[in-house]
């Protein structure tokens, strides 16, 4: 028989033990598909003494970093531990050792991928990271495989569990935002502290590595606007809805000729959209090709097994590199210039919410100044709010660029007829 390929774990926590998991139940098929049989040789864990769901010989267990990456019977490296400094630190040294790197860590990915994969280049090593975005969704290799022969144009979904969950029960029990976010924390979907996921910044660095592989242009995360969920309310929902709307958190990689824009967003849906039928901790991400068309990919976020089935898809890729004496093999420089576009050239649809006086003559004001910008209404709701007198106008806008639309937006504040701006949002899959 071949000789086995040694594994050496760095993290043993809810994906590292998907992973060990996978290896020890699955090894026919990981043998038949790789020719030799794969072990785990050596694991990091912070406490050598605490009870685990996935039983392994304790033996194999270490508190030190550096028992995994010297340890000559390692091969492959799966970092499933997070962090960021020490963590890139602890990878660069064991590229240094010739060890291949398959990683989850979409931050250290976001802000070090670059530096990484050079590294991995100039050890002749694999560095693979399926499992650092979009959970079990092959979404890393439709691009860079599936899809490599293809010119992406645009890449817009939902890339986050958490807050797919929260918008999915606000819009369907017409909870409030803090009481599905309690929720969702006791089930465990987010965390105690939960501002990565709900104000967009797991998304952001998502979107950045995707931008990133599948436009071939270096994006960084200062790069993406962001805006998280937080400040969405119940009455966002219930109006959008009336509308025909769907609303998302939504990641958008966009680009036209050789220009690009990136961004996380509350975005509105129209309800036949095919993002808009994804519900509670499902990830989906729609993705546009000059030849292809239109293609989706949806599956689940997050979780230990599927999480670690992606990790697994890139250890198989790795082992599959060793036979062949190809490992390093793929790394490639990005072939574009990073050329982000002016808020003048994103174009889009928007959904606004306005408390207005409830008079003759106000609705003629509020008209006059978006003819004066040029944003047209493509959809009008206005309602008289009871017990005031005022009225909440909520507006569906045709096509309009940023730059013009913040100038508006700014001018609507100093209306005396408005009242309030409750809320904006960027629509997105109509017209």
């Amino acid at each position: 028989m071949t000789k086995a390929v040694g594994v050496g774990l760095l993290g043993f926590g809810t994906v590292g033990s998907g992973v060990v998991e996978i290896i020890q139940r699955h090894q026919n098929e990981l043998q038949h598909k790789v020719g030799c049989p794969v072990e785990v040789k050596k694991i990091l864990v912070r406490d050598v003494n605490k009870q685990r769901k996935v039983e392994v010989n304790r033996s194999i267990l270490t508190e030190v970093a550096s028992d995994v990456i010297y340890d000559p019977e390692v091969d492959i490296i799966v970092e499933v531990m997070g962090g960021i400094e020490d963590t890139k630190l602890q990878l660069i040294e064991a590229l240094n050792q010739k060890k291949h790197v398959v990683t989850a860590n979409k931050d250290l990915m976001a802000l070090h991928g670059a530096e990484l994969l050079k590294v991995a280049a100039e050890n002749q090593c694999d560095l693979f990271y399926e499992a650092s975005v979009a959970g079990g969704i092959p979404i890393l290799k439709g691009l860079s495989d599936g899809l490599s022969a293809d010119r992406i144009t645009k890449m817009m979904g939902i890339v986050n569990g958490t807050t797919n969950y929260i918008l999915t029960k606000m819009t369907q029990e017409g909870s409030s935002y803090e009481e599905v976010l309690s929720q969702a924390q006791e089930l465990g979907f987010a965390e105690s502290d939960p501002t990565a996921d709900v104000e967009g910044l797991d998304a952001a660095r998502k979107m950045a590595i995707l931008a990133t592989l599948g436009f071939s242009v270096k994006v960084q995360l200062d790069d993406v606007s962001v805006r998280g969920i937080s400040s969405v309310s119940d009455a966002d929902l219930h109006y959008s809805h009336q509308l025909g709307y769907t609303m998302k958190l939504i990641g958008l990689a966009q680009r036209d000729e050789d220009r690009i824009e990136v961004s996380v967003q509350p975005t509105l849906l129209p309800h036949h959209h095919p993002l808009s039928s994804v519900h509670n901790e499902y990830n989906a991400v729609y993705v546009y090709g000059e030849a292809v068309g239109e293609t989706m990919f949806y599956g689940p976020g997050a979780g230990s097994l599927p999480t670690a089935t992606a990790a697994m898809s890139d250890l198989v890729q790795v082992i599959r590199n060793m036979r062949l004496g190809v490992n390093g093999k793929t790394v490639q420089e990005p072939l574009h210039e990073r050329v982000l576009k002016e808020d003048k050239e994103i174009e889009s649809q928007y959904f606004i919410r306005l408390k207005v006086v409830d008079r003759a003559g106000t609705f003629s004001t509020i008209t006059s100044l978006f003819a004066e910008y040029e944003v047209s209404f493509e959809k009008l709701l206005q309602l008289p709010i009871e017990g005031e007198e005022a009225a909440e106008v909520i507006i569906i806008t045709h096509k309009t660029n940023k730059e013009n639309y913040q100038l508006l937006i700014n001018r609507l504040n100093e209306l005396a007829v408005v009242h309030s701006l409750e809320s904006s949002y960027r629509v997105e899959g109509g017209q």
